[in-house]
């Protein structure tokens, strides 16, 4: 008896039985991807010192500690592609509490720059990252090519899914 085929590995086969059952896996894997790396993040960040940050509060402080300007919140949500800014407007809070991050003004608007302390659990979670998982994705064999590739096709995908989001709002 010859083993039916197993594929395509998706969540919904009723969406994968469509014109694209390709993008279904893409779907499927993308889901284990985010959630395994907020998993991921939140974990790193407390190992770092950084106990009870959300996934967005750890890319918060990333953004804000990236090339050390301070950050306008509109910018932080669209770099993070964050469409609710009360969402970054309260992760913000968070991290100013913790004392990660502080506000200031740039004219009107508000802006967040990295605190020493920020700056210190964002080198630690560097430390951390290069050492687990950096290390065991070289050893997993992945190369950095392949890897670059797979980001800009995933950020090309990022904008066909916002313009069907802004379809979708219009029915």
């Amino acid at each position: 008896m010859t083993p039916r085929p197993l594929g395509p590995i998706v969540s919904s086969a009723h969406l994968a039985a469509g014109e694209m059952p390709a993008l279904s896996e893409f779907e499927f894997g993308m889901m284990m991807v985010s959630h395994a790396f907020h998993r991921w993040t939140v974990r790193c960040a407390a190992a770092a010192g950084a106990p009870g940050l959300s996934a967005l509060e750890n890319m918060i402080l990333h953004t804000v500690y990236h090339r050390g300007r301070p950050k306008r919140l509109a910018d932080i949500a669209l770099v993070l592609n964050v469409e609710d800014t009360h969402l970054v407007t309260y992760a913000v809070k968070k991290l100013e509490a913790a004392g990660l991050v502080k506000g200031e003004k740039i004219g009107k608007e508000k802006a967040v720059s990295i605190t020493k302390k920020g700056a210190d659990i964002c080198a630690r979670y560097h430390e951390i990252r290069e050492a687990l998982l950096i290390q065991a994705v070289k050893a997993f064999g992945t190369e950095p090519g392949v890897l670059s590739k797979i980001a800009t096709e995933m950020r090309a995908l990022s904008g066909l899914y916002d313009q069907a989001a802004r379809s979708a709002a219009s029915l």
